[in-house]
């Protein structure tokens, strides 16, 4: 597909591996989220893989029509990485792949990589190139996006197994008719980035959810007024609250929603969720929701916590207007709404459906940008 020569691409080189690359190989692909992220990586992972990956697998890869290169310092010749392209199928598309030595992150080198391979097939015909990521390897979504990738969706179970169980695989492309300029995310992460970002008021302070947050979460679904407010009611499962949380970043990159977690700012301690869902682009909207713990409540933390959300939303998103359903007799829900500078709009019959069969009404708020 491609010659086998070195290319430039802004902060790296791609080149042909050499067997003096082994050692650094070896350190690189030892790093944990390699071997996590990267299907069928041996884990411990030692000289002899690196050695069989540069005189076997790369050889193997040119043969059938691909193309695997190194990542190299262009001028140190230090290993940053590796990138690759699969042979193109019958309908002229192909898949690109990369992994990053943990030393090489953060400096743009493999969007540099992507997107410099992703151009060369296309201008050798290729029509069409996907990129598939683990839904929990957000570093590698945000490469697809800033290289004009579309997100395309969720491929169920389409990963290799990892600790036990097949992984949820978010699948990305971009076409050869497509621009190709970066895009950009309509819910960006809060301050600090993807892994430590949070909003605070110093009194409560909202973080995005991790897998590390599934039991607190099944205990907040858990809760009487909370399973019975859940549209439809229904009794929680922990894989429901692992998916969740799992999911998290994902769907907020992508743009489908955003859940983050209501801790005690002082403490850490988890208090309740918070989550904006309904995401409609094109009308500037997204739909409001939160839980408490009991514990927690009656101290003011939703309102605080829906006022750091709807302050952030107005300010670095192109949301125009957040609305939130309640039920008509869901009187402390009205309060925290009404202290938040949310107006009732309307009442909807029948809205919502209820326990045991039957439906509810739904009394509906909005809070637009000033």
């Amino acid at each position: 597909m491609l010659p086998q020569e070195a290319i430039p691409a802004g902060p790296a080189v791609l080149r042909l591996p050499a067997e003096g690359d082994a050692g650094q190989i070896a350190r690189a692909c030892s790093d944990p989220d390699i071997a996590r992220f990267i299907p069928f990586m041996p884990s411990p992972y030692t000289w002899d893989d690196a050695l069989t990956w540069i005189t076997k697998t790369v050889p193997a890869m040119w043969e059938n029509g691909g193309a695997g290169f190194l990542v190299a310092d262009p001028g140190t010749d230090e290993v940053l990485g590796a990138a690759g392209l699969q042979p193109p199928d019958r309908f002229g598309a192909s898949e690109v792949g990369y992994w990053l030595a943990p030393w090489a992150r953060g400096r743009g080198v493999a969007t540099a990589a992507v997107r410099t391979l992703t151009e060369r097939a296309f201008a050798l015909g290729v029509s069409r190139i996907g990129l598939l990521a683990n839904v929990e390897n957000v570093a590698s979504q945000q490469v697809a996006l800033r290289c004009g990738f579309a997100y395309e969706g969720v491929l169920r179970g389409a990963g290799a197994p990892w600790d036990g169980a097949h992984a949820d695989i978010a699948a990305f492309g971009r076409l050869s008719t497509d621009p190709g300029d970066p895009i950009t995310p309509f819910l960006p992460f809060f301050p600090g980035g993807f892994s430590g970002g949070s909003l605070t008021d110093d009194v409560v302070r909202l973080t995005p959810l991790t897998t590390a947050d599934a039991a607190d979460h099944f205990a907040l679904a858990s809760v009487p007024d909370v399973m019975d407010s859940h549209v439809p009611p229904r009794r929680p499962v922990y894989a429901g609250s692992e998916l969740v949380c799992g999911y998290t970043r994902h769907r907020w990159l992508t743009g489908q929603r955003l859940d983050a977690a209501i801790r005690d700012a002082r403490t850490g301690e988890f208090a309740g969720d918070i989550q904006l869902t309904g995401v409609v682009p094109d009308l500037g909207q997204a739909m409001l929701g939160y839980s408490l713990l009991p514990a927690f409540r009656g101290r003011g933390l939703v309102t605080r916590a829906v006022n750091l959300l709807a302050d952030w939303a107005f300010g670095h998103t192109p949301l125009r207007r957040i609305v939130a359903g309640t039920t008509p007799g869901n009187t402390a829900s009205h309060r925290v709404l009404e202290r938040a500078g949310f107006t009732r709009e309307l009442l909807v019959r029948g809205l919502l459906p209820g326990p045991g069969g039957t439906r509810v009404d739904d009394l509906q708020w909005a809070r637009t940008r000033d």
